[in-house]
């Protein structure tokens, strides 16, 4: 979900050495053709027949237009899609670059992510019949535009020869990327809201334009929940149709294993070609690249290879993501090649030329965050610093799963709790739920915005409020931590956290976020309180995704978590922190408590949520340590 597609290159000219064909219309299996761009070596201006490797790039965000993230440490001005593609030919390659169904150039309806395994099946079919293409085809992209390349894939089409997937390729749009944990994340919504403003349809109706410009989009997130003709969208009836199909569709069911959103259903099938699954921390679809990068380099026999860095979405060449800087080794640029574009150029190489270049990566190259001087730097950010490692796996060889045990006096220890009973409860109210602040998210603007922060409120927050207290203050959340570490504790892998739990209410939800807290200093008195990730379950689905189970009032139930993953070095004097609620707004839409069908919510309550941490019900977090 990138913010790309906000300025188009009209002014793009061609170098005298590429050729471009502007607006080829192809034409799919059910007639719809799609608007694509061919950038092929020219000599004189005149385009070479002589065939070469195809790079596709498949997009709903203007094959024209520019990305925010396609910038370099060098150079923070973003470049276009053209300007790209101009290097990708000069390295060798013809590049079609192709807008989606129903946007923008392309003709048909757009439906989000459910037409695009076929459609992008269909485009390499036509790729691989021209002369000018070897028969060989690599995809890329970023975010929807590496959702379309696992659709695709899950298809196994002949002619895809390698991939590169950046931030996205949906492992289970359900359990990651849609919805987590049963919640609905509300990004999809304001994605929805923007590019319900770009699209063809719009462009071609002032009403409608003016219809959707005239919404105030922070006052409709306070209006929720949303329904036909009651919503930002109801002058786009069709973006409107498939944003409530998401929200309300609570149950892992059909709905959520159609192609274009569940890779795992179709890992069998998928095309056995060499792959990188790169995501980031602050980023939504870390969980997506590592089930994608497990669940195929056990099948598969052609490289898979996993990126995790420290940066929000797409932004892969800055050292900082919020309000936190990690360090100058932190970019893309210089700690995996000098620039992204020769990332993919040197991983091209190494599959689609021939001779080969060499493999490029390591099996698994990540970001360890953490380490530096807690100071604020020039730039006004926390300096939390980290460093790159290679691993041969995920989770890193070293690592070992270890029980953090909750303690009622707000402790997190290696101890299990010894008293007989014990627990700590708290009041949601659903009309006042905890803001969101920071945490892997994308396109959220203008109600919530990515990357790590001191949990504290803020002026110009959604949802926070004077006197913009730490979250730890609030009366609707628990706080559990250890003592200052007497050693540094590094953490890489999986998150889990379990809890035993009871509520007054026939469902809520329970929400976690594992936090780095720094020590008080000069610069933050406070101390800082760093968001590292997050988790999130639904009490209905307590029993599986497929199922709803109400809550019986004050019974004790058991929950299993599965948070993000994160990989963080505690340093010494810092401390674990693990926070506590049942609200995370805007990031997820909030459980009224009242046992509503999704998106249906008319009739919040408010909930008294307790957890248990006695020997009979020892709720505990299990941290991935990587031994020194």
């Amino acid at each position: 979900m990138s913010e790309s597609g906000n300025r188009r290159n009209e002014t793009f000219v061609p170098p005298s050495d590429v050729h471009v064909t502007r607006d080829v219309m192809v034409m799919m299996r059910d007639g719809v053709r799609l608007a694509t761009d061919i950038y092929r070596p020219a000599v004189n201006g005149k385009p070479s027949d002589f065939a070469r490797p195809v790079l596709l790039e498949r997009t709903p965000y203007d094959k024209t237009g520019v990305n925010h993230g396609d910038r370099t440490r060098r150079n923070p001005t973003p470049r276009s899609k053209p300007e790209i593609a101009v290097d990708f030919v000069r390295g060798g390659y013809v590049v079609a670059l192709q807008d989606c169904r129903g946007r923008y150039a392309s003709e048909g309806v757009f439906e989000k992510y459910l037409n695009e395994g076929r459609d992008g099946a269909d485009t390499i079919d036509w790729l691989i019949h021209r002369p000018w293409c070897d028969g060989k085809v690599g995809t890329l992209g970023l975010s929807y535009g590496a959702h379309v390349q696992s659709a695709l894939a899950c298809l196994d089409p002949p002619g895809l020869a390698a991939m590169f997937l950046d931030s996205g390729g949906f492992s289970s749009a359900y359990h990651s990327g849609i919805r987590q944990g049963g919640a609905f994340e509300l990004k999809q919504a304001t994605w929805a809201y923007k590019h319900a403003l770009l699209s063809p349809a719009t462009r071609a109706d002032p009403a409608r334009r003016a219809a959707l410009e005239a919404q105030d989009l922070k006052a409709w997130f306070k209006a929720m929940p949303w329904s036909e003709g009651h919503s930002p969208l109801a002058a786009a009836p069709e973006y409107e149709a498939y944003l409530l199909d998401q929200w309300r569709n609570g149950l892992f069911g059909p709905y959520w294993k159609q192609n274009g959103i569940y890779a795992r259903g179709a890992y069998e099938a998928y095309s056995d070609v060499p792959v990188v699954h790169m995501s980031s921390w602050f980023d939504p679809y870390s969980v997506t690249a590592i089930e994608n990068f497990l669940g195929l380099s056990t099948r598969k026999h052609s490289p898979v290879k996993l990126i995790l860095g420290p940066w929000t979405h797409g932004q892969r060449s800055v050292t900082y993501a919020g309000d936190v800087d990690f360090g100058l080794a932190a970019p893309l640029d210089g700690a995996l090649a000098e620039d992204y574009v020769s990332l993919r150029l040197a991983w091209f190489d190494a599959w689609l030329k021939s001779p080969k270049g060499g493999d490029p990566l390591p099996p698994v190259k990540l970001f360890v965050m953490g380490g530096g001087s807690g100071r604020k730097t020039p730039e006004g950010r926390l300096d939390h610093g980290g460093a790159w490692m290679d691993a041969a796996a995920w989770p890193p060889a070293g690592v070992v799963m270890t029980d953090w045990f909750l303690q009622v006096d707000g402790g997190l220890t290696p101890g299990p709790p010894q008293a007989e009973s014990a627990f700590q409860e708290y009041t949601h109210d659903p009309r006042r739920p905890v803001p969101t602040i920071g945490g892997a998210i994308a396109s959220g603007a203008p109600v919530m915005e990515a990357g790590a922060f001191d949990q504290r409120e803020a002026l110009g927050i959604f949802g926070c409020e004077a006197p913009y207290r730490a979250l730890a203050d609030r009366q609707d959340m628990l706080v559990f931590q250890t003592p200052p570490l007497e050693q540094d504790v590094v953490v890489v892998g999986p998150i889990t956290v379990k809890l035993h739990i009871s509520s007054d209410c026939v469902d809520t939800d329970f929400m976690v976020k594992l936090i780095d807290a720094h020590p008080p200093s000069e610069d933050y008195p406070e101390g800082y309180a760093m968001n590292l990730c997050h988790g999130v379950l639904r009490a209905r689905y307590r029993n599986g995704f497929d199922q709803e189970t109400r809550l019986e009032p004050g019974h004790v139930y058991a929950l299993t978590i599965d948070a993000f993953p994160t990989a963080n070095r505690f340093v010494k004097g810092h401390r674990i922190r693990l926070d506590i609620s049942s609200s995370n707004f805007p990031h997820f839409d909030v459980n009224p408590n009242s046992g509503e069908p999704e998106g249906y919510g008319l009739s919040p309550r408010v909930a008294t949520n307790r957890v248990y941490m006695d020997a009979t019900h020892p709720s505990r977090v299990l941290l991935p340590i990587l031994a020194p």
